[in-house]
């Protein structure tokens, strides 16, 4: 799959859904749970998956997860107990800039 930036993904197993915040330009694998995450707007339905006991992390409702080798970046717009990957690697929890000194 080719996400595009403004893109919705669910998961098929669990209720996780994210927002594709950059993408690469290149062909991934996004999944949860071990199951691929789908385009909940598509017209075909995805048939749901058992979760995998190695991939349940967790998501945290408004957090951005982020490869930057990659490229891409996805916003948490609804929490699940299974683990965002992509291409079979879990995607790290992006941290926050520092804010500048007030000195």
């Amino acid at each position: 799959m080719k996400p595009r930036a403004g893109q919705f993904l669910a998961g098929t197993v669990d209720g996780t859904t994210a927002i594709v915040v950059r993408a690469p330009d290149e062909d991934i694998t996004v999944t949860c749970a071990g199951a691929a995450m789908v385009d909940p707007k598509a017209k075909a339905s995805a048939p749901a998956g058992t979760a995998d006991p190695d991939q349940l992390g967790g998501s945290q409702l408004g957090k951005r997860y982020a490869d930057d080798a990659l490229g891409i970046e996805l916003l948490v717009t609804k929490p699940g107990a299974s683990a965002i990957a992509v291409n079979g690697s879990p995607l790290p929890l992006k941290n926050a800039k520092p804010l500048p000194a007030s000195d």
